[in-house]
């Protein structure tokens, strides 16, 4: 009787052991079809064509590029590049201007698209290049991202001191043409598009992000950082007009043309190539 008690107990013990064992392979499985489901799909980028250019108009940056932007042959050169880059077919055009002129900007757009011949006193790239490509890509949207901030260009020339290393900088604003095999010394003999397309080679970019910026720190006073200081405002100044374009309400569908300086261009190649809601397309695949 002994015996046949501890022959029930066992069985006993051994049906929860195996009750136990089949429930932990239901879970198992329960949690397998879970975990088989497909992952919900990655983010969709938004793709930008980041494109740079010199001011076509009165510019107050140090370097200005001679153009006439009154003479019709340029125009159509203009325009000529504009047609190339439509093909990208952007939802929203995004320009070198404070936002708060957004309002007027769209009104001056609308209006060029009604009326392209409409008369211009002063066209800048804005007007010959974003506008003409908007009309023939008949995107809807423009907006300005630019944000005004004042720094020295020339502060390594005003330190009367400078004992880091001013000879560097001396040298690099004197041979700055030699610096990259594809950046010609001489460009006014240059077709306005093969200006464009060297403005938006990846050593031109460089170069803009380098005698902007990272030059100036080449020039300091003792115990100063002068250079160094006035290349952070130019940092500044262009994660503001970065910080401007994330404030845009944009959709996974738009397609984004960004015309700029290509100085912040190449600070915005940057920024856009490591982040994760842009898809960086460079000017040089459609012009």
């Amino acid at each position: 009787m002994h015996n046949f008690r501890e022959y029930r107990i066992f069985l006993f013990i051994l049906c929860v052991c195996l009750w136990a064992c089949s429930a932990e392979v239901e879970v198992k499985k329960e949690t397998s079809k879970q975990t088989d489901k497909p992952a919900s799909s990655p983010l969709k980028k938004i793709p930008v064509l980041n494109m740079g250019s010199f001011h076509f108009g009165m510019t107050t940056d140090e370097n200005k590029t001679e153009f006439d932007e009154h003479d019709l042959e340029n125009q159509k050169a203009a325009h000529a590049i504009a047609a190339k880059l439509a093909a990208f077919k952007p939802s929203v055009i995004v320009v070198e201007v404070p936002p708060k002129y957004d309002k007027d900007l769209q009104e001056y757009y609308d209006e060029y698209k009604a009326d392209p011949d409409m008369p211009m006193k002063n066209p800048t790239e804005t007007e010959l290049i974003a506008f003409e490509l908007g009309r023939l890509a008949n995107t809807q949207r423009i907006h300005g991202i630019d944000h005004k901030m004042n720094y020295n260009y020339r502060i390594a020339r005003d330190i009367e001191n400078n004992t880091i290393d001013s000879s560097m900088v001396t040298a690099f604003y004197k041979y700055r043409e030699e610096l990259f095999d594809d950046v010609p010394k001489n460009q006014d003999s240059l077709s306005l598009l093969e200006k464009m397309k060297i403005r938006n080679t990846d050593s031109y970019l460089d170069y803009m992000f380098m005698v902007n910026a990272d030059i100036l720190t080449h020039a300091g006073s003792e115990n100063n950082f002068e250079g160094a200081d006035q290349a952070t405002l130019f940092y500044q100044r262009n994660l503001r007009m970065f910080s401007n374009l994330n404030r845009l309400k944009l959709t996974e569908d738009d397609r984004v043309f960004i015309l700029m300086g290509a100085a912040h261009t190449a600070f915005f190649r940057d920024f856009l190539s490591r982040n994760p809601k842009y898809k960086l397309v460079s000017a040089l695949d459609y012009l």
